[in-house]
């Protein structure tokens, strides 16, 4: 028998959903798909466009990546408009901050070095971490050939799927020009029904567990549930008769901030996700 075996498992993800359902149907689960969230690319996307036209117009001081699916898209948009050379050369002289590993490979993958990588693959390490060099490069009137005073320190900021003023407002505070580029935005998926069947297999005792690898999904599926009335219910369940597996800290905050339990895995990867569950509940 596999670890799974006769395990109803209830997964948000849109994004490498396939491969997530097929490790762990391999392992005897049974898989419930309810996205919560559908990433819709902007390539065509006219304030992607002027983003982008100002970062290489007015060039950047320093960079930071959020996600590393987001660098691609932006560079994909930006070879669709024919200015991909443009781009890779500013952000070849600027310095880059990134978040992590996948985001690190991003980079690299374009033949771009980044300064330094956030150990805790967050985003509030990485801008407390871009927020000390703006203040620094202010200080000492780093901020660039020709620019001057403290406004004259340009940021470019790779957003994925939704806008972060809790750490982009604090680096304009501190006077830095801040170059907002969203490459996808999140949106609800067209057929809400699978999503809507989640809660009912939590409610009504057939699924036990939940998996979520994005933190918009997770609060999603509770922003549904009030919604439809039956956030409370929900809530009474989640944790105790079923199992909510996140991927890391910045997925299970939904979750977490409504008092919910909910279980890691020491590696933030989807691999790592999948053994979890398997630990959980197999046997």
């Amino acid at each position: 028998m596999a670890e799974l075996d006769d395990v109803a498992i209830g997964i948000t993800a849109e994004r490498r959903s396939g491969e997530f359902i097929d490790a762990l149907e391999r392992r005897g689960a049974s898989v419930w798909h309810g996205p919560t969230l559908h990433i819709v690319p902007l390539a065509d996307d006219d304030r992607l466009r002027a983003a982008t036209d100002d970062v290489v117009a007015g060039g950047v001081d320093l960079v930071a990546v959020t996600t590393g699916a987001g660098f691609r898209g932006w560079l994909s948009a930006a070879e669709g408009w024919g200015v991909a050379d443009e781009l890779t050369g500013v952000l070849s002289r600027a310095r880059l901050f990134v978040r992590g590993p996948k985001a690190t490979g991003a980079v690299r993958g374009h033949e771009l070095a980044e300064e330094w990588s956030s150990p805790e693959e967050s985003n509030r390490e990485l801008f407390a971490h871009l927020l000390d060099r703006v203040v620094e490069e202010q200080r000492s009137g780093k901020q660039g050939a020709g620019k001057q005073g403290v406004g004259g320190c340009r940021v470019a900021v790779q957003l994925h799927g939704q806008a972060l003023p809790e750490f982009t407002d604090p680096l304009r505070d501190a006077g830095a020009t801040v170059v907002e580029v969203q490459p996808y935005r999140w949106q609800w998926p067209d057929d809400l029904g699978p999503a809507r069947q989640l809660i009912d297999g939590v409610l009504d005792g057939r699924l036990q567990a939940l998996a979520f690898t994005s933190a918009p999904a997770t609060a999603n599926l509770l922003r549904l549930a009030r919604d439809d009335g039956r956030y409370e219910e929900l809530l009474a369940r989640l944790g105790t008769d079923v199992l909510c597996a996140c991927v890391g800290p910045v997925t299970a905050a939904p979750l977490v901030d409504a008092g919910v339990r909910v279980v890691q895995p020491e590696r933030q990867r989807l691999g790592a996700l999948v053994k979890l569950l398997a630990a959980e509940l197999g046997g």
